[in-house]
């Protein structure tokens, strides 16, 4: 029993001394390339079997021969293990340049293709995650350009707006300051008129920027979708009777919904305007709201004859109208129809209200019009 012991003590002693100078060496090569650190490894692991061995042999006073036999069998098996921590350490390096490679294209051009061929387990965690990045990235980037397009409509679309009714305001001020107005009366109301547009253009920018800047602060309370949809027809009220259109709102549930009364009304009041003035004289313009499950539905049904197929994915997108082309060519002047009232932001504040409330807007094409649909998460 003695004797194993001290087999053991030798064996153990040997292997902690070279371990110990192996995790000096590592420490000295940490950043260094793998291969490198495999192959300290492979050494250190041989060195502590040849330590302990040959410790044990001296104390069991083995003749030579046998002591040199040993020394050769663990010499061989040192010069295989290093052969394969150097082959192995080479692959791992040559994988990891491939890796490298390609995370260097990713990074120029926004995608990443794994490199070909098996990987270690490490590796391949490590590609998977480049490749979900990769996919992220070019999602970010697509919406990047699709907010930048969006952007530089919405200014080509506002210049020309505020360029229209402000070079009015200008021809009528100064015929009525040369007492060229023959009804100053009439100039004064039409003056009036463009001031409240452009106040009107101006609020709807304000309010866009703050939901574009995720600066939106709500108020949320709970209420009944009845009493939202009575303030909104109430307010739209004079610009149906104006338009000769029929407002119907007997569908509406008496359903709780938790959200921002002032934001909400205005979502409802930028749906309605928006099918009032697309409605011809003598249509209807009907509104309904129900409870579906764990959301709460309103919908605005108008009578605009339908739009588009091609067209629905960008009714919520700012400064749309409805035209084929909104800004010109480069080099070209082409002029832009001027629609009566608004930038074309009510439907994107429509959007981005709902959003905010974590909810979703879409349209579909009904028979003889459109049918815009808010939902809403339904309190719990």
């Amino acid at each position: 029993m003695k004797d194993i012991l001290l087999i053991a003590l030798f064996a153990f002693g040997g292997a902690v001394c070279a371990g110990a100078l192996g995790a000096l060496v590592l420490r000295l090569v940490r950043h260094r390339s793998v291969a490198v650190s495999l192959t300290v490894i492979a050494a250190v692991t041989v060195t502590a079997m040849l330590a302990g061995t040959l410790a044990v042999a001296q104390a069991m006073f083995l003749s030579g021969h046998d002591l040199g036999v040993v020394t050769l069998v663990l010499a061989m098996a040192a010069v295989v293990s290093l052969a394969v921590a150097l082959l192995l350490g080479r692959w791992v390096v040559a994988r990891s340049r491939e890796l490298s490679l390609a995370a260097r294209d990713f990074g120029e051009d926004g995608s990443f293709a794994a490199p070909p061929g098996l990987a270690t387990a490490e590796l391949a965690a490590l590609s998977r995650e480049l490749a979900a990045t990769s996919e992220k990235l070019a999602a970010s980037r697509g919406r990047e350009r699709a907010l930048e397009k969006s952007r530089r409509e919405l200014v080509a679309w506002i210049s020309h707006d505020l360029r229209t009714p402000l070079a009015g305001l200008r021809a009528m001020s100064e015929a009525l300051e040369d007492g060229m107005a023959e009804d100053p009366a009439r100039y004064h109301r039409q003056i009036r008129t463009e001031v409240d547009r452009l106040n009107s253009m101006v609020g709807d920018l304000f309010e866009l920027s703050r939901i574009h800047a995720g600066a939106l602060a709500l108020s949320p309370s709970r209420m009944s979708v009845y009493d939202l949809v009575g303030d909104a027809l109430s307010g739209v009220d004079p610009l149906a009777r104006e338009h000769g259109v029929r407002l119907v709102g007997e569908a509406v549930d008496r359903v709780p919904v938790e959200v921002d009364g002032k934001e909400m009304t205005r979502v409802l009041a930028n749906l309605l305007i928006n099918a009032i003035r697309h409605t011809p004289a003598d249509g209807t313009v009907a509104i309904a709201a129900s409870r579906l499950a764990d959301s709460v539905v309103v919908s605005v049904t108008d009578g605009c004859g339908g739009i588009p197929a091609e067209d629905l994915p960008r009714v919520f997108d700012t400064g749309w109208r409805g035209t084929a082309a909104r800004t010109p060519p480069a080099g070209e002047a082409v002029p832009v129809p001027v629609p009566p009232a608004g930038a074309g932001l009510g439907l994107a504040i429509v959007r981005g209200i709902v959003e905010a409330h974590s909810g979703h807007a879409v349209v579909r094409n009904v028979p003889g019009g459109c049918r815009f649909e808010v939902t809403l998460p339904a309190p719990a």
